[in-house]
């Protein structure tokens, strides 16, 4: 029985599935922010979204079906689930309760609301969270959801100023996207991915062009033109839609929104924009992170100019802009930093597309060119492996030294034999010159490399864990053990 979220959420009883998912727990957020009573269902894995949970005051259960018996209003649901593999989605269809996924109740808290939905294959999380700072420093009466924990919201994943406005990361696997109802866009990207779904280049951007053609008239495409598929895309959504406005960002764009100068200094990004008179200045590494700015800086504007008659922003508000994009420090999992110990700086990363794993890389050598880049990587899903091998294995020239691990699964996809971790080092090792092939390493498991690496790790080095896999226990593992060994060493002296 399908539902809509109601305009007034006080008091009113949703129950969530999956709410310990990131997506699922940011809008538990915001559905507890806005009066909602909220209860969940989960495994038992502890994740860092427990203590959000936790400090919202979410309880959360073992699936049951009795979750959903005794005055439930709605069940939202992650995808991940449904009423043949799940109690509650089972019990709350037999018994009539209305349910939606995740991305329909987000659509529908989208449809009550001035709302921007932020998209892209890469950076879509990095620019909602920084579009998130900067709408906080120009006092917008903003609500965000960002696909991950950010620092500046207070390790959470949504932050409140008003419920007026919303900006929120939308995902375009299996078109999910489509449930939100934006009246402007920031695309970032588009190539192919996610190819258990899309099995080439023209289906996904089939539905970036569907997403953006769905825009009410007169909505605005804030789009990257660095990126040939987001210019693409919005190409072909302008002659389906010609009523659009489209707000080209970037370091080729013509416009206010045209980067110039980008430079490093002092481990700072720091680049102008066209219609700007100030600099802008990023402590998270890489060209992609400032371009990524940029957008979110176009976003703003073009959300000030719809709200007030095209206004531009003010002085004050750009310089309170400029001073949050300096004092952010990235999300989780996107370039984070975990520490230093024993001279080496911890670092990890999400980056699992091949385009994503060079910019990434190009920035940290920019940003940090004294040390050595020791890189670990996990690939993901057998069928982006398949498809991209030769990508993946020409992505990783910034590395000084590269461990590579089996594919980590996934459960929305058979296991490929003939695709294997492996077959990748195998395919690194022939694209990498052969001085530098010892520096290439191969671990079936993980945390099977945790002897090697540390003995190999020396002070000077930027240690990086890379994928959506779980190598990034090894990574905490490393810190760990090396945290605790400088703690023992300053207290002997």
């Amino acid at each position: 029985m399908s539902a809509t979220l109601p305009a007034d959420l006080a008091g009113f009883r949703i129950h969530l599935v999956g709410a310990k998912g990131t997506g699922v727990c940011a809008l538990a957020e915001l559905l507890v922010g806005a009066g909602a009573v909220v209860t969940g269902s989960d495994v038992d894995d502890t994740f860092y979204t427990d203590e959000v949970l936790a400090a919202i005051g979410v309880p959360v259960s073992p699936f049951s079906a009795d979750n959903v018996r005794g005055g439930v209003d709605l069940v939202i649901y992650s995808k991940a689930y449904s009423a043949a593999s799940n109690p509650e989605l089972a019990e709350a269809e037999a018994v009539g309760v209305p349910t939606m996924s995740y991305p329909e109740a987000l659509g529908s808290l989208s449809a009550s609301r001035d709302s921007s939905g932020v998209c892209g294959v890469h950076g879509k999380t990095t620019t909602t969270a920084l579009a998130g700072v900067m709408a906080r420093a120009a006092g917008l009466p903003t609500a965000v959801l960002v696909g991950s924990a950010v620092g500046a919201f207070g390790g959470r994943s949504t932050i409140t100023m008003g419920n007026e406005l919303l900006i929120a990361e939308t995902c375009e696997y299996r078109r999910s996207f489509m449930a939100f109802k934006p009246r402007r866009v920031v695309l970032t990207s588009v190539e192919p991915d996610h190819q258990d779904y899309y099995p080439d280049y023209e289906a996904i951007r089939a539905a970036f062009v569907e997403y953006l053609s769905a825009l009410p008239p007169g909505g605005a495409v804030v789009y990257c033109a660095d990126d040939p598929g987001a210019v693409d895309a919005w190409s072909l959504a302008k002659v389906a839609r010609p009523d659009l406005r489209g707000v080209p960002y970037g370091y080729t764009a013509p416009g206010d929104f045209g980067m110039e100068g980008y430079r490093v200094e002092r481990e700072r990004g720091v680049f102008k924009l066209r219609g700007f008179g100030l600099e802008w200045r990023l402590r998270v590494p890489g060209r992609h992170v400032a371009l990524d700015a940029a957008g979110a800086i176009a976003l703003i504007a073009a959300i000030v100019a719809d709200r007030d008659g095209g206004r531009r922003l003010a002085g004050d508000e750009l310089r309170a802009m400029a001073e949050a994009l300096e004092s952010f420090s990235g999300s989780r999992r996107r370039s984070e930093v975990l520490g230093e110990a024993g001279g080496v700086l911890f670092m990890d990363d999400y980056g699992h597309h091949p385009t994503a794993i060079r910019s990434t890389l190009a920035g940290l050598r920019e940003f940090y060119p004294e040390r050595r880049l020791v890189v670990d990587f996990m690939s993901h899903t057998c069928s982006r492996t398949r498809a991209l091998l030769d990508e993946f294995a020409s992505s990783f020239a910034d590395a000084g030294l590269l461990v590579l691990h089996r594919i980590y699964p996934s459960a929305r996809e058979a296991p490929d034999p003939e695709t294997t971790g492996r077959l990748l080092y195998e395919r690194a090792l022939a694209a990498t010159p052969e001085p530098v092939r010892p520096s290439r390493r191969y671990y079936e498991d993980p945390l099977d490399a945790l002897p090697f690496l540390s003995d190999e790790l020396r002070p000077g080095d930027l240690f990086v864990t890379m994928g959506a896999g779980d190598n990034w226990k090894l990574g905490r593992a490393l810190y760990d053990a090396r945290a605790a060994a400088e703690a023992r060493s300053k207290g002997q002296s």
